[in-house]
């Protein structure tokens, strides 16, 4: 079976199991858009209660739209965890980007995250810019309310809403919860009518395969950030369910040169086996069984211009 094939399976399936559902519910999709470190993947879990997309310091680490899906009030609410708008240089860079505007032009609603210590820099700027032709609802959120004072954060309010016309604005911190509630609210009373898109105990639609790879990619950059080139991906290759209920796993990190395969290793292994063993704890904690994870390193030059990996990411891959 093609991996098209399984995606129209599951959303048959998901459209069968949403036909029971009661017939005043709500659904839509809802696209989170920002620069990068904005704290969009601390928002999508943060408003879904569970991790689903990865958090790093590094910037650019959403690579595709990773969806956390929340139930609230009768409404489904799709949240699309959009890559980080931001100038492109590399090839992959143009990807993410690529992908971050569909993401908006498909979505019901689109929800606007400033950083609120930034302000409308120059990448806030460009994303105003290009979002004027997007025709959905837009909400502007404005993130990290909690280290900036009330009266900077009014300022901004009123220069954002002088430059755009939202329909409503949103003082938040991803980070410590503050304003989610309200925003959660707002996003299920907006979203338009209809029937649930997936079942209602689906926390996210990334197959569980990709959001093991993303755990361990994160660790990586936990470990390694300063270290290790940002060209670095993670490919599960095995997922075994075994008959004592634990998964086995088999995970590629792949680099682009043999000097970064031995910074991965580290001394006698111990950075792999480091890595490995933050990454095992957290899927497990996911996944709510034991975990054996077995992690590889290879060397795979230029894989940044490989049509094959951008697939693999869920990215179209750019001709140019």
């Amino acid at each position: 079976m093609t991996e098209a094939e399984h995606d129209d399976e599951s959303h048959t399936e998901a459209h069968e199991e949403a036909h029971a559902m009661p017939a005043d519910t709500r659904c839509g999709f809802v696209a989170l858009i920002g620069a990068p470190n904005v704290g969009k993947s601390t928002l999508v879990n943060a408003l879904v209660g569970s991790k689903v997309t990865i958090v790093s310091r590094k910037v650019q680490t959403t690579r595709a739209l990773i969806r956390g899906i929340v139930i609230e009030d009768h409404a489904q609410i799709i949240l699309v965890d959009t890559p980080g708008i931001f100038l492109p240089k590399r090839r992959l860079d143009r990807a993410m980007v690529k992908t971050a505007w569909s993401g908006a032009h498909d979505a019901d609603l689109v929800c606007i995250l400033l950083d609120a210590r930034e302000g409308i820099d120059e990448e806030a700027e460009a994303i105003f810019s290009r979002l004027e032709q997007v025709n959905h609802p837009k909400f502007l959120v404005i993130n990290k309310v909690d280290i900036v004072s009330k009266e900077k954060l009014l300022k901004l309010a009123q220069a954002a809403n002088e430059r755009m016309k939202f329909v409503e604005t949103f003082m938040i911190s991803a980070m410590t919860g503050d304003g989610v509630d309200d925003l959660r609210k707002r996003l299920a009373k907006d979203v338009p009518d209809g029937p649930y898109h997936y079942p209602e105990d689906q926390m996210s639609d990334a197959p569980m395969r990709h959001l093991a790879a993303e755990i361990t990619r994160e660790k990586i950059f936990r470990q390694l950030h300063q270290e290790l080139p940002y060209q670095s991906t993670v490919e599960t290759d095995s997922w075994t369910e075994r008959k004592d209920k634990s998964i086995r796993i088999e995970q590629t990190i792949f680099v682009e040169r043999e000097s970064q395969r031995k910074i991965v290793l580290g001394k006698g292994g111990a950075t792999i086996k480091s890595i490995g063993a933050d990454s095992r704890k957290e899927i497990a904690e996911i996944a709510g069984v034991p975990v054996h994870l077995f992690l590889f390193v290879k060397v795979r030059e230029n894989w940044g211009d490989d049509p094959n990996r951008y697939r693999e990411m869920g990215l179209e891959f750019p001709k140019e």
